[in-house]
This record gives structure tokens, C-alpha cells and sequence, in this order.
């Protein structure tokens, strides 16, 4: 049972390179779910008034390969805290030309190319199917791109995340196929956490934090390495937060989006 002085309304889950949410009086809060243990304790802390709860995807020091997240557990976690809506910052390589390392994506599709995660929160004994045609919130979306060109941060205001199963980074093949097929960015954690987001009727949206070309395919650049990204993204970090207070500070009204339908007419039986 969570305590309501651990309530919170707004979860932030941190990617790589960002393992800490700076505020003030922060609370650190155990969850345990049915699904087992969240990638870290949830860092409770106030911000005008709204509640957030921070929870570091990979762990407080990068522990967890993306291969390895208990996304169930992180998701259930932040929802039994009182949870509403989801910010989602992660790091991902760049299919397009157009899309520059340095630069931020808000996501409106996912394509998933992983398996074998434990992807549902629904197995069984009654068949539930929840509709992901339009799986990031857009009234949450549109919010973070508001607020992202009014910080001058470079936005692409929408783009398809594919999701490769990790930890290896793609090869020029895979790459070159993504690219042919128009998808926007490659990242290695966003499947199933958005569709899991999704079944649990949450707003959610992901912040792509763009760090290189995807294996170099559409520069001149040699193929990336985790040095490589982690220098880019270490330059994201500073302006990712700025825009994340930002988003927190605008969401001072209750959500009037049909996230919170989600699971209407989804079950079977």
C-alpha cells in the first residue's frame, strides 16, 4: 500500500545518461509490484505544486541492458503511485539526414523489432486487446513540442521509433533497411514500454534524444560507438531537462486526452 504523501501525478523515466532528477526535498520510495522489482527505487519531489515520481530506466548506474528492463515493473510502479501521465526521454540514432545528432524527436509511431519481452500486462485468463494505432498521447505531445520551441531546442514534431532488441547496435544492413522503410529513429528501449504505458491507460509520450547517425549510413561518419553516443548525449542532458521542468511547469490542469479509455471495449468476454 502506498502512503498518499507518496502520491504522485507526473512520472519522468530517465535514459541513458540521465540517471538523477534535480529538485528539491526529494523522497526516495521502495515500490514492489506483482511483476517484480521496478530498475530502481522512484524519486518522489514537488515542482509547483505537481507531484512527480523519477525512475531511472536502466538503473542509478546503467545497470540494466535494454534487453533486461522490467518494463512491467517500471510502469505498474509509477501507475500505483498515483501516475497520470509519462514523460520518456531516451537516446536514439538518427535514420534520416534531415535528423541531426544534437537534435530532440517527439515520437508519434513505434515499430517494434525485439523479442521475447514480456510485453502485456493481459495474459488471461480473459483476452484483452488494446488499440495501439495511435500510441503517444497527442495532447501531451503537442505540449512538449510547444515547449520545446520555446526554448529554441531543434524538434522534429513527429517520427517513428524503431525499437531493435539490443544491447548490439544495428548492423549498416538493418540500418539501410530502416532508413528504406521511412522510419525516423532507432532506439533500444521504447518497445514495450509505450504499449505497456498504453494498457494501463496512462499519457505517455517519449522525448528522442537524437546522438548519432545509426551506424553511420547516413554520413560520412564511421559507424557509432557507446563513446560516441554517450558524448552527444551528455550535450543533450543540460537542454533535455530544461525541457522537461518546462513540460512539468504547463501541466497544471487535469488531462483531456482518451488515454484514460484506453482499455473501453478492450477486453473480449
Amino acid at each position: 500500500m502506498i502512503s498518499t504523501t507518496d502520491r504522485a501525478f507526473v512520472g519522468i523515466i530517465g535514459g541513458s545518461g540521465f540517471y538523477d532528477w534535480s529538485a528539491n526535498d526529494v523522497e526516495w520510495t521502495k515500490v514492489t509490484t506483482p511483476y517484480g522489482a521496478p530498475s530502481e527505487r522512484i524519486a518522489i519531489s514537488t515542482v509547483n505544486g505537481i507531484k512527480i515520481a523519477f525512475l531511472p530506466r536502466h538503473g542509478a548506474h546503467h545497470q540494466i541492458p535494454p534487453h533486461k528492463i522490467n518494463y512491467r515493473a517500471n510502469l505498474f510502479a509509477l501507475k500505483s503511485l498515483g501516475v497520470t501521465r509519462v514523460l520518456a526521454p531516451s537516446a536514439v540514432g538518427s535514420l534520416q539526414p534531415h535528423i541531426h545528432p544534437g537534435s530532440f524527436v517527439i515520437n508519434d509511431q513505434f515499430v517494434d523489432r525485439t523479442s521475447g519481452r514480456q510485453d502485456t500486462f493481459y495474459d488471461g485468463p480473459m483476452a484483452t486487446h488494446v488499440s495501439t494505432a495511435e500510441p503517444y498521447c497527442d495532447e501531451l505531445r503537442q505540449t512538449a513540442i510547444d515547449c520545446a520551441e520555446r526554448l529554441g531546442i531543434t524538434v522534429h514534431r513527429k517520427g517513428t521509433c524503431v525499437t531493435i532488441q539490443g544491447p548490439r547496435f544495428s548492423t549498416r544492413a538493418e540500418s539501410e533497411w530502416f532508413t528504406r522503410m521511412g522510419w525516423d529513429v532507432v532506439t533500444m528501449t521504447q518497445y514495450p514500454e509505450v504499449a505497456l504505458a498504453r494498457e494501463l491507460a496512462l499519457c505517455y509520450i517519449n522525448i528522442s534524444l537524437v546522438t548519432d547517425y545509426d551506424a553511420g549510413t547516413q554520413s560520412n561518419q564511421k559507424h557509432v560507438e557507446t563513446t560516441d553516443v554517450m558524448e552527444v548525449l551528455s550535450q543533450n542532458t543540460a537542454r533535455a531537462r530544461k525541457l522537461l521542468w518546462a513540460i512539468v511547469e504547463s501541466l497544471n490542469s487535469p488531462a483531456t486526452c482518451s488515454c484514460r479509455f484506453a482499455l473501453d471495449r478492450a477486453t473480449l468476454g
